[in-house]
């Protein structure tokens, strides 16, 4: 199929770069959570403004695709990608404000590097959805991060799975292990969603590239 832009039709690809602005703010401000706990009574402000400013996109998506005839890609793939990067947001947003209310203590190494990689597929989604406004010229790159993306949730799966069980052999207070285990759920759904992201636009490449 061919894929074409029009002047008009830009403002789609435009609006989920914004978005996707604001899935890295999100991985970076989780990645200072977790690395900075005395900071998280403010960082859960900050994620509170960015998940208001991600559901402002969404409703733009909806108004834009209501009203506009022609859109570069299916409706269907615009509404879905803008709705996946929201649920990135609002797991984070999530998994943000449970550490604050369970007042954690210092996280443990793995959950450190579940936020490093987080972190990456922030970077990694940013980059890609960027790629979609020259989908032709920018299919391999795009394709390549989607990729990354992917791996990196695989590692994750790893490290959740790892400290899952070190926290169930090791962990006498049953308090404290109700907490990790809810956190650690958290982070592993955000590169599960992160990857749904990829996969999706993975399949856009295929359709319009």
């Amino acid at each position: 199929m061919a894929f074409s832009l029009k002047p008009k039709e830009e403002k789609f690809f435009a609006i989920l770069a914004e978005h996707s602005l604001l899935v890295r703010a999100a991985t970076e401000i989780l990645h200072q959570a977790i690395y900075d706990i005395s900071k998280l009574p403010e960082l859960n402000v900050r994620i509170s403004e960015v998940e208001k400013n991600a559901d402002a996109i969404v409703e733009r998506v909806m108004v834009k695709l209501h009203k506009t005839f022609i859109a570069p890609i299916d409706r269907e793939d615009i509404f879905s990608l803008a709705n996946k990067l929201d649920d990135i947001i609002d797991c984070i947003k999530a998994s943000i404000e449970r550490m604050d209310l369970y007042n954690i203590s210092e996280p443990p190494e793995r959950v450190k590097e579940m936020a490093e990689l987080i972190l990456k597929c922030g970077k990694a989604l940013e980059k890609s959805i960027f790629n979609l406004q020259d989908l032709k010229k920018e299919r391999l790159r795009l394709q390549a991060r989607c990729d990354k993306i992917v791996e990196l949730e695989v590692i994750g799966d790893d490290l959740y799975r790892q400290e899952m069980g070190k926290l169930f052999r090791e962990c006498k207070d049953p308090i404290e292990i109700i907490k990790w285990k809810e956190i650690l759920a958290g982070l592993e759904d955000v590169l599960d969603l992160s990857e749904d992201v990829a996969i999706s636009l993975k399949r856009v490449v295929l359709k319009y590239a």
